[in-house]
């Protein structure tokens, strides 16, 4: 064979492998989006569309089995899976601990999130942290790291949980409530106001404190790192607030109504701006935006601003007053209205109504959950919660009206000194000490420490090895 034809054929070989390797680029891409894009071939080599998975807990490791069968493809958790459309029954075991059940709905070509499964260990024993004899209260930090516990004189304390021995510090809170009685031989003063509600910020490290002295209202936040840097809010301004909530990470904003006027106040500053809009009947925000509810001359209305513009927007007109909420889910965010028994969620930057429920009571309180993924209301222990990630709401009954949060995404409640855990939803109602006091707080920390309070001592169970 001469040169001339050697060099065709190679050239020929190249441009052949060349083409080989393009077209392979090509199906790799088409098959790879066609995964993506959540179709699937059965075992009946039929293409169908399906869904996906993804579940983790807490602890990691648990061995996953799904609708009935251990799953060859997904042994443990922390990992993500293509399934069919529709539901399947998920079950999480794990060696020394109890199990978690759910039945979810999968999508065609979206992605269902399970990062709520908790395991607790099934032997647990409890230990005593310290005494809390003459404690009258506590109330617990929103990471559930750090407690205040308080009690019928000046001289509190400020816990830190998140530690192998909890450490506490002195809390002197005498100069800044006025319901406090001195006497100059007493080694403490006494607080003689009565507390009504507690708020922490998102770090963490202030408190708004609502207490009744007498016939008067009085709000007070309380910087536990810097308590001198603490403000009595009532005095300092001298009106007689409706309602305060801290809107920044260190409650260094806050916004307030008073006598139907929602007002900002800055709390470095010590200033308090001119009414923002009037008439208000509740508000609720996300950051530095604000949606509320207010009435002006001819109708109730729900409004929107961001801190900062001049004017509101006027969203909606309802027939009567109604709860609101802004929160964020994914990369969208939501305005949900309560009227009565009528949920309704609209998405914010359009206000094009998403989803409406028609729920069989008519909740009193209503908040949002961990991450905007979920949002629950209540009436004393009857509870519903809309599911954000399904897309579903569901009621159910709390087993006592004295129920909060236990984690991020874990409700609980104390039913004649039993500790009950549920997951938001309700479901994977599980009891897990007693002897618990539904008086003080509950918590867990680290995702391994189980906190209560049981006869005036302060309780720990390991949870999570």
């Amino acid at each position: 064979m001469d040169v001339d034809k050697k060099k065709k054929l190679r050239s020929l070989k190249v441009i052949i492998s060349e083409a080989i390797m393009v077209l392979a680029v090509i199906i790799t891409v088409a098959v790879l989006a066609f995964i993506v894009s959540g179709y699937w071939i059965n075992s009946d080599f039929e293409v169908e569309r399906q869904g996906m998975l993804q579940i983790s807990s807490v602890p990691t490791g648990a061995t996953v089995n799904i609708d009935g069968e251990d799953s060859s493809w997904l042994q443990r958790t922390n990992t993500s899976k293509v399934l069919s459309s529709g539901e399947h029954t998920i079950t999480l075991t794990k060696e020394d601990y109890d199990s978690w059940s759910k039945t979810v709905d999968i999508k065609e070509g979206l992605l269902y999130r399970l990062h709520y499964p908790r395991l607790f260990l099934k032997d647990r024993t409890s230990e005593k942290i310290m005494s809390l004899s003459g404690t009258t209260a506590a109330t617990i930090s929103s990471d559930r790291e750090a407690m205040v516990l308080m009690n019928n004189t000046t001289k509190w304390s400020y816990l830190k949980l998140n530690a192998e021995e909890p450490e506490s510090k002195p809390l002197d809170i005498a100069k800044y409530f006025s319901g406090v009685s001195l006497a100059d031989s007493a080694p403490t003063g006494l607080f003689t106001s009565e507390i009504i509600d507690v708020n922490w910020d998102f770090d963490d490290a202030h408190i708004l404190f609502e207490v009744k002295t007498g016939d008067s209202i009085e709000w007070v936040l309380i910087d536990v790192n810097n308590p001198e840097k603490s403000i009595n809010l009532t005095k300092e301004f001298g009106f007689n607030f409706n309602k305060i909530e801290i809107i920044d990470n260190s409650a260094s904003t806050l916004l307030a109504i008073q006598n139907g006027n929602l007002h900002k106040i800055d709390v470095p500053s010590r200033q308090i701006s001119a009414s923002l809009v009037k008439d208000v009947i509740n508000f609720d925000h996300f950051k530095n935006e604000i949606v509320f509810t207010a009435k002006n001359t001819e109708a109730y209305y729900v409004g929107f601003f961001k801190i900062g513009d001049n004017k509101p927007i006027e969203l909606t007109t309802l027939e009567q007053p109604a709860k609101v909420l802004i929160s964020k889910f994914y990369d969208e965010k939501y305005i949900t209205i309560l009227q009565d028994t009528k949920l309704s969620v609209y998405k914010k930057d359009d206000f094009v109504e998403y989803s409406s429920f028609d729920l069989s009571f008519a909740p009193e309180e209503m908040e949002v959950g961990h991450d905007g993924e979920f949002i629950t209301m209540n009436t004393g222990s009857r509870i519903a919660t809309l599911d954000m990630e399904a897309g579903l709401i569901r009621e159910w009954n709390a087993d006592s009206e004295y129920f909060d949060w236990i984690d991020n995404d874990m409700i609980y409640a104390v039913n004649n000194g039993e500790l009950i855990v549920y997951d938001f939803d309700g479901f994977n109602r599980r009891a897990l000490s007693k002897n618990v006091s539904s008086h003080f707080p509950a918590g867990i920390t680290d995702n391994k420490w189980l906190y209560y309070v049981s006869d005036d001592d302060l309780m720990r169970e390991l949870i999570t090895r």
